[in-house]
C-alpha cells in the first residue's frame, strides 16, 4: 500500500495561537474596538442615542434604568474622548448640555442592530423547552 500523504499531521492543521507582541496588541483592530466599547453601560448609551437621537443629560439618564449619574458622566466622557459621542454645551441658565453620536458613533448602528438581533434569537432559544 502506498502512502499518498492524505494524513496531514495535527500540528500542521491546527491554528497556532501565539502571544502577540505589545505592538501587535495595541494595533489590533479588535482590541482597539473592545477597549473603546468595554463595560456594562457603553452599549446601552449607544443604543439609546441611536434610537432617540440627540438627548439632554437627564433624558439620557432616565432612558437607561439603573445607571448612576456618576457612571453616566464617566462613560459619556470616555465616549467623547474616543470621538464616538459629541457633547454640545449651551451658555444658558440653567446650563443645557446635549449628547449625540458623531459620524463614527453612528457607524456602530449595524453592530448594535446585530447584537439586538442576536439577543432576540437568544431570548427565544432560552424560552423553548429543551
Amino acid at each position: 500500500m502506498g502512502s499518498n500523504n492524505t494524513n496531514v499531521s495535527t500540528v500542521e492543521n491546527q491554528f497556532v495561537m501565539r502571544e502577540k507582541t505589545l505592538e501587535e496588541y495595541l494595533n489590533c483592530p479588535f482590541h482597539l474596538a473592545m477597549n473603546t466599547l468595554e463595560g456594562k453601560w457603553k452599549f446601552a448609551i449607544l443604543y439609546v442615542l441611536l434610537d432617540r437621537g440627540t438627548l439632554r443629560f437627564k433624558e439620557l439618564e432616565r432612558a437607561i434604568p439603573d445607571i448612576s449619574t456618576r457612571m453616566l458622566v464617566k462613560e459619556l466622557k470616555h465616549l467623547e474622548v474616543k470621538k464616538i459621542v459629541a457633547r454640545k454645551a449651551y451658555a444658558t441658565v440653567p446650563p443645557k448640555v446635549e449628547y449625540s453620536l458623531t459620524a463614527i458613533g453612528a457607524s456602530l448602528q449595524p453592530v448594535i442592530a446585530s447584537i439586538s438581533d442576536w439577543g432576540k434569537h437568544y431570548s427565544q432559544s432560552l424560552a423553548q423547552p429543551q
